[in-house]
């Protein structure tokens, strides 16, 4: 377990945030925010008390902003709009989804600015460690005034009306009492969509790893070169990218004796592009993922709340902004994009596995799929069905939610970023993306068997044993379906790709 997390206002990482969702790591809050957080609290307190319409504070909601509400009112106002807004529909969210959005709000409020008082923090802080987490429909979002819905439900459960999961039973939080914005700071924010952004470039950061070594296991597998490696060729294409994972491919095929075994008196000139290209496709993946990652994390040293409370303190008034930091634009563009580049990732390694298990070129030296016996055993034949079937949904993963908009509330929320729908397509596009690489890999480890006594390189034989530590070598026909399992759930490890660093 790692040290607790302090929020203090500044910026958390990706890695924070998989440590808080997936491992359950405790989460403070620093003084200097605690106190940060009252005063903003106490500016608002005395703003809000001037005679005037504040959107939020004592006004209704969207399309009703117009609507004004009495002082008398004002807290039934904050749990009325956690209520209604709690409309989702669909399957409950995973935990850890739900424990990222959880602790994104709660470093949004600690940074000062949302007028809340620093005991809702805290209230979201004891359910995350406590291990309490809302039951929360995993649709009802259009990713821009906030994401309403899901974080509904959440303030649902703060303030004791909402489900949680069977694991919280017997856990006693005081309910949360809403004072004036407080519901409304706890609704509008993207933290659906960013919790779930940050998760997905934690794997991304695994899959490309592991895409860049499988490539090099099936460049022995097929017994292709490894000239096209070489630095040269990538310091004259002046793309980072591509020089990483051709660097990390080399590094794998390193002493490879299957290599050297067929460097004369082979016919071929060239590999195919499934091959010779990997670098500088996973490469291209590798570029633009830096740019995902730089966009999340600007997000997670966000306050997406609306309005914001600014001049808080030394005998200042406080100005009480209306605007627009609740768009889930910044992140639903990327989290769009993260959907493209797995239907590359998967699209290349589908082609290598076509390539190895078609075997028509008979300088692969291996038996049609991979067939112990061909025609009394068909081998690995229907794993590339399965893996084209794959890539032929990410096809459709890849059409942007972020482009088809349909307005909400009565028109006064015009253009909607619809990230959260791109969120769960970029969930969907890595975990199909993985299976893939898991199909490749079952079937290049086959290959790399085929060519023994030879040996590929340290860190081909490394990924290889893996495999064979859960699946043993294909002998005879038996059911693929267990042994892609098997290998997918090695390559959600990180510890398994560590070597192919990119």
């Amino acid at each position: 377990m790692s040290a607790d997390l302090v929020l203090s206002g500044d910026p958390l990482t990706t890695a924070d945030v998989l440590s808080v969702a997936r491992s359950d790591r405790p989460v403070g809050l620093s003084q200097a925010a605690r106190a940060r957080v009252a005063e903003c609290r106490a500016a608002l307190d005395a703003a809000s008390s001037d005679g005037l319409p504040h959107y939020g504070v004592n006004t209704g909601f969207g399309s009703f902003s117009r609507e004004r509400v009495s002082d008398e009112e004002l807290r039934a106002l904050q749990v009325n709009l956690v209520r209604s807004h709690a409309a989702g529909a669909g399957d409950p969210l995973p935990r850890d989804v739900v424990r990222g959005m959880m602790l994104l709000t709660a470093a949004s409020l600690a940074r000062g600015v949302s007028g809340v008082r620093p005991e809702v923090i805290d209230t979201l802080l004891s359910f995350l460690n406590k291990g309490v987490t809302p039951v929360v429909p995993e649709l009802g979002s259009v990713g821009a005034s906030g994401d309403l819905a899901p974080l509904a439900h959440v303030a649902l459960a703060l303030i004791g009306e909402g489900p949680t999961d069977g694991d919280s039973d017997g856990v006693a939080i005081a309910p949360l009492g809403l004072e004036a914005k407080e519901g409304l700071a706890l609704l509008n924010g993207t933290h659906l969509m960013a919790a779930r952004a940050s998760l997905a470039v934690e794997e991304m950061n695994v899959l490309l790893r592991a895409a860049a070594g499988i490539a090099a296991v099936s460049l022995d597998a097929t017994r292709s070169t490894d000239r096209f490696l070489d630095p040269r060729v990538y310091e004259a294409r002046n793309q980072p990218g591509p020089s990483r994972v051709a660097s990390a491919m080399l590094s794998a095929l390193e002493g490879s004796t299957i290599v050297s075994s067929h460097v004369e008196n082979d016919p071929r000139v060239q590999d195919p592009y499934s091959i010779r290209c990997a670098p500088i496709v996973l490469g291209s993946v590798l570029d633009q993922l830096d740019a995902v990652r730089a966009a999340v994390s600007n997000e997670l040293g966000a306050v997406t709340d609306n309005p914001l409370v600014f001049g808080a303190g030394a005998g200042r008034p406080a100005e009480i902004v209306s605007a627009g930091n609740f768009h889930g634009m910044p992140v639903a563009i990327p989290l769009d994009t993260i959907a493209l580049l797995c239907a590359h990732v998967a699209g290349i390694s589908e082609r290598r596995l076509y390539y190895l298990v078609s075997a028509r070129d008979p300088e692969l030296q291996l038996r049609p799929f991979l067939s112990p016996r061909p025609g009394l055993h068909s081998g690995y034949m229907i794993v590339q069905y399965t893996a084209a079937a794959m890539c032929n949904e990410l096809i459709g993963l890849a059409t942007p939610a972020s482009v088809s908009n349909i307005p909400t509330c009565a028109g006064m929320e015009d253009y909607n970023s619809f990230g959260p729908r791109a969120a769960a397509k970029a969930a969907r596009a890595i975990d199909l993306t993985r299976r893939v690489l898991a199909c490749e890999l079952l079937c290049a480890a086959q290959g790399i068997d085929a060519h023994r006594p030879l040996r590929s390189g340290e860190g081909v034989e490394a990924l290889v044993a893996s495999v064979r530590e859960r699946v043993e070598p294909l002998d005879a026909d038996r059911p693929p379906s267990p042994d892609l399992d098997a290998v997918t759930d090695l390559l959600r490890d990180p510890e398994t790709t560590t070597r192919f660093s990119v």
